[in-house]
Order: C-alpha cells, then sequence, then structure tokens
C-alpha cells in the first residue's frame, strides 16, 4: 500500500501545494511581527474611486501572501534593523505589479530585509491596487505622498533622520517612486491631520526597472511623460534596468540626461540583458548584485553613515 502510494503522480503534486501553504504561512506570520501604521485611519481621500463587488471578489480570489490584488486599506508594515546598526536612514518600498497588483514578497519584504542589513528602517507600502483606468497611478501617488509624510513625523519615534528619507520601487512601484519624486508639489488630496504639514519631498528615490515612464504610461516609446516632471529640486536618483525590458532603459537614460541637465545627482545602471521583474533573484544574469551597486551609491551619498553624537 505505501509503495502504491509514494508512486503516485498525486504526491508530488500534494508536496508542492503543501511546501506552498507552508511557505504563505510563514510570510503571514513574519507579517504579524511588525508593526502596521493604517495611511487613512479616518477614511480615504474624498475622490477615491470604489471598486465594483466584482472586482473585489476577483482580486480577492486572487491573492496570496506574495501577490496581493486588493488593498483598499493601505498601510506601512515597518522593518527595523536592530538598534546597533541603526542609522538613521529610512526606505518607503513601493513593490511593482503593474498597479494591478503587489508582488509583495520578492519587491517587498525581500528588500525590507535587505535595508536593514543595511542599517536602514525600512516602511513596506501597501498602495492601493487594483489600478483605476482614469489615472492609473493617481490613488497610489496619494498613498506614497501620504506614507512619506507619516515616515517624517515618527522620526523621532522610529530614530530617523527627516532629512534621509528615501523611496524605493520596482516596475510600477518605480513608477509611483518616480512620481514620488518629481511630482511632490501636486497636492493630490486634503490634508488630514498634522503630519500631512510636513513635505511630501523624499530626499532620495530608487526606481529599479521603472515603468510607465512614457506619455499616456507607454513603455515602448523613448520619451518622458509629461508626468515626469524634473527640477533642480527632484531628489538624487539611483536607477537599475536591462536594455532587453521593452524601451524602459532608453527612458533610463533619458530620465539620466534630465536629471544631471538640472543638476541633480544620479546614476544608472543599465545592463545588456536581464529582463524585469526580478527583485533580488539571483539568477545567472548580469543584473545578479544589482543591490550591491545601491548600496555603494547610499555610501557615496552619505545615506548610509551613522549619525555623529552631535546631530
Amino acid at each position: 500500500m505505501n509503495a502504491l502510494l509514494f508512486r503516485s503522480p498525486l504526491v508530488p503534486a500534494c508536496l508542492c501545494l503543501l511546501a506552498i501553504i507552508v511557505g504563505n504561512h510563514g510570510y503571514a506570520q513574519e507579517a504579524k511581527q511588525h508593526t502596521t501604521i493604517e495611511l487613512w485611519p479616518d477614511g480615504l481621500p474624498a475622490d477615491a474611486k470604489p471598486l465594483t463587488e466584482k472586482q473585489i471578489e476577483e482580486a480577492k480570489s486572487k491573492t496570496t501572501d506574495e501577490r496581493i490584488f486588493h488593498v483598499e486599506s493601505p498601510m506601512l508594515t515597518i522593518y527595523e534593523p536592530p538598534a546597533e546598526k541603526k542609522n538613521g536612514t529610512a526606505v518607503v518600498i513601493c513593490p511593482g505589479g503593474g498597479y494591478y497588483m503587489l508582488a509583495y514578497k520578492h519587491e517587498g519584504i525581500d528588500l525590507a530585509k535587505w535595508f536593514n542589513e543595511q542599517g536602514v528602517t525600512a516602511f513596506l507600502l501597501k498602495y492601493r491596487v487594483p489600478r483605476r483606468q482614469e489615472k492609473i497611478h493617481w490613488e497610489p501617488m496619494q498613498d506614497v505622498q501620504r506614507a512619506i509624510r507619516i515616515v517624517r513625523s515618527r522620526a523621532d519615534q522610529y530614530k530617523i533622520d527627516s532629512d534621509r528619507i528615501g523611496v524605493l520601487g520596482f516596475s510600477a512601484g518605480g513608477h509611483l517612486t518616480v512620481m514620488a519624486g518629481t511630482q511632490f508639489e501636486t497636492q493630490s488630496y486634503d490634508p488630514v491631520d498634522d503630519a500631512d504639514k510636513l513635505s511630501c519631498r523624499p530626499n532620495f528615490i530608487c526606481p529599479i526597472y521603472a515603468a510607465y515612464l512614457g506619455n499616456d504610461y507607454k513603455d515602448d516609446v523613448v520619451e518622458l511623460g509629461d508626468l515626469v516632471n524634473v527640477t533642480e529640486n527632484t531628489p538624487p536618483t539611483f536607477m537599475a534596468v536591462t536594455a532587453d525590458d521593452n524601451m524602459r532603459g532608453a527612458q533610463a537614460g533619458l530620465l539620466l540626461a534630465r536629471l544631471l541637465q538640472n543638476g541633480v545627482k544620479a546614476e544608472v545602471h543599465v545592463w545588456q540583458e536581464g529582463g524585469h521583474g526580478y527583485g533580488l533573484y539571483k539568477r545567472g544574469k548580469a543584473t545578479d548584485g544589482w543591490e550591491e551597486n545601491l548600496k555603494v551609491w547610499l555610501e557615496l551619498n552619505g545615506f548610509l553613515n551613522s549619525p555623529t553624537k552631535d546631530e
């Protein structure tokens, strides 16, 4: 009987399913170990576009702990480094997913842990998905602007420097990161509390294989859209992308040129190949270890230095 059982083709499938369940349960349990902050405890901004019941049901049915397809209550999950490693820098992390969903594990949790290893306090953002078709970035931009202000308002609580708060995001989250760095003067929502008296300008931005930088959110054109409003006040910028990822590599090059024209410190890495959506995965590609380039850039610009006793 046992021999027959182990020869059954159902056994590998069952074991695989069990591994997925155990893995997802692990992510869910891990999330419970971290403090969360609701962005809009008294309700979403007045212009929020509600989803239909059918849209909500469909999104919820596809959601796992690794990929989240439905967020109506945006929040920050806080990942703090050990006290002895904390250097005063903070980062808001924006997972990608086409504004349809959030690749929460490999473009969120994994990066939060990596930043903690560098002494950086990470605030992992669950912004609203799925997208609303009118302005696919608008409600997520409300969320990231609010998130930056909340982090800045709690700088003393989390022992971070309010002038060392960055944003890093992937793909659609990379677009959202660029919006955070180029649209911070846009008032996307009415103030709700004292946190909204603070600036939502990040002190550095790191768009990684950023999507939708062309007009009408296009990736297949060598242009930057009107929303990419680079000025001398745009924050220092680090970018990583590949040349075989549609025209995103070319768009990153255009963004670099515009940043330099405005006197903004910037760095871009464009690898010949590597595709899209890799996060911190090691795949035997040139993009493996892109985060080490980011670390060098953060060090170069003073974001990994520990504050002095006088600061």
